[in-house]
C-alpha cells in the first residue's frame, strides 16, 4: 500500500537563512546599480600628483647624493691608509731585517746577546719591558726594537682603522643603492600616472612647464641688488649660463642637473668648492636669516628638511634646477612649493 506521508516542511532556520541570503543579493544589486562609476582623475588631480612624487624624489636623491659623497671620502681615506699600511710594513720589514743580521753574525760567532733573545721572544714588549734586560743592552739596541714595536703598533692601528671604514663604506654603499631604488620607484610611479592620461592633456601639461619656464625668464626682474662677493657673483653668472638645462637626479652638469648639482657646479667654476648635497651646503658658510639681506649669487635653502636649494638672484627671485621635467630657470621665491629657511654667505 502506497505511502501518504505529507513532505516534511522546511525549518525555521533554513526559511530564515534563504530570505536572509535573498535580501542581501537584493540589497547588492541595488548598491551596485546606483553606485557611480569610479571617475578618472583629472589633469590637474594627476599632475598635483605627480608633482608631489617629483618632490619626495628630490629629497631621495639628496639624500642619495649625500651617501655617494660620503662613499667616495670613505674610499680615498681607505686608499690612504692601506698606502700608510703597505709603507709601514715595508719600514717594519727593514727594521727587522736589520735585527736579523745583527743576529746572524752573534749566531756564527756563538755570542747571542740579550738582544737576539729579545727579538725571538714570543712577548719582545714584556721582554723589553724588564729593567734587568734593557741594562744588557746597548742604547742603539734598545731603540731598534723600540722602534720595530712602535712601528707595530701602528701597522695594526692603522690596519683596525681601515677595517672599520671598509664597514662603514658597505653600508653607504648598500644605503645608496636603497635610495637609488627609492628615487627611481617615484620617478616610475609619476611615469606611470602621467600614462593615465591622455596625448592631448600629457601635450597640455607639457606646454605648462615649459611656459612656466619661458614666462620666468621673460618676467624676471632682479632689480639692483648687488652681489655677496666677486666669487659669489662669478657662480652667479655661471648659473644663468645653464638656463634651460634639464633636471636630472644625481646630475652635477653640463648637459643636465639636479638643484645641488647646479650650485655646487657654479661655485667650482669661481673656484670654490662646496659640499655636494643641499644639507651639507647648508653649513656651508655664514647664515643668512632674513629675506631682505640676501645678496646675488647666496645660497638659499628651501624646506624644513633642506632638500632644496638654489642660488640668489635679486628681488625676490633665484636660479635653480626645480625638479624632474623641467629645467635650469629664474623663479620667485614664493612658487618654489617650500618655504624659504635661510641663505648660506659662501
Amino acid at each position: 500500500m502506497a505511502s501518504h506521508r505529507r513532505p516534511k516542511p522546511p525549518s525555521r532556520t533554513r526559511v530564515t537563512l534563504l530570505t536572509t541570503a535573498a535580501a542581501a543579493a537584493v540589497a547588492l544589486s541595488a548598491n551596485s546599480a546606483n553606485a557611480a562609476p569610479s571617475e578618472k582623475p583629472t589633469k590637474d588631480e594627476v599632475k598635483s600628483k605627480v608633482d608631489k612624487l617629483y618632490e619626495e624624489a628630490e629629497q631621495a636623491t639628496e639624500a642619495m647624493n649625500g651617501a655617494e659623497e660620503k662613499a667616495g671620502k670613505l674610499q680615498k681615506e681607505i686608499s690612504t691608509i692601506q698606502d700608510n699600511v703597505a709603507r709601514g710594513q715595508d719600514e717594519l720589514n727593514k727594521l727587522r731585517d736589520s735585527i736579523g743580521l745583527a743576529a746572524a753574525a752573534q749566531y756564527r760567532t756563538g755570542n747571542i746577546d740579550s738582544s737576539v733573545q729579545l727579538f725571538l721572544s714570543s712577548d719582545p714588549d714584556s721582554f723589553l719591558d724588564r729593567a734587568s734586560t734593557q741594562d744588557q743592552l746597548s742604547a742603539q739596541q734598545v731603540e731598534a726594537l723600540k722602534k720595530i714595536q712602535e712601528k707595530q703598533r701602528q701597522l695594526a692601528q692603522q690596519r683596525a682603522e681601515a677595517s672599520e671604514k671598509l664597514a662603514d663604506l658597505s653600508s653607504t654603499r648598500a644605503q645608496l643603492a636603497k635610495k637609488k631604488r627609492e628615487v627611481q620607484g617615484k620617478l616610475s610611479d609619476a611615469r606611470e600616472l602621467l600614462n593615465t592620461l591622455t596625448a592631448a592633456e600629457k601635450a597640455a601639461i607639457s606646454q605648462q612647464e615649459s611656459r612656466a619656464s619661458r614666462d620666468a625668464g621673460e618676467r624676471v626682474d632682479l632689480g639692483n641688488v648687488g652681489s655677496a662677493s666677486g666669487r659669489a657673483a662669478a657662480a652667479f653668472s655661471a648659473a644663468q649660463s645653464q638656463l634651460g638645462k634639464p633636471y636630472q637626479f644625481g646630475a652635477t652638469g653640463t648637459a643636465t642637473y639636479d638643484c645641488s648639482g647646479l650650485t655646487s657646479w657654479a661655485y667650482a667654476q669661481a673656484g670654490i668648492t662646496i659640499p655636494r648635497t643641499s644639507e651639507s651646503q647648508a653649513n656651508a658658510g655664514t647664515r643668512i636669516y632674513n629675506e631682505s639681506d640676501l645678496r646675488v649669487g647666496d645660497l638659499v635653502i628651501f624646506f624644513n628638511d633642506l632638500h632644496h636649494v638654489a642660488l640668489y638672484a635679486g628681488n625676490g627671485t633665484v636660479i635653480h634646477a626645480p625638479r624632474t621635467g623641467t629645467v635650469v630657470r629664474y623663479e620667485s621665491m614664493d612658487t618654489i612649493g617650500g618655504p624659504f629657511m635661510f641663505g648660506v654667505r659662501i
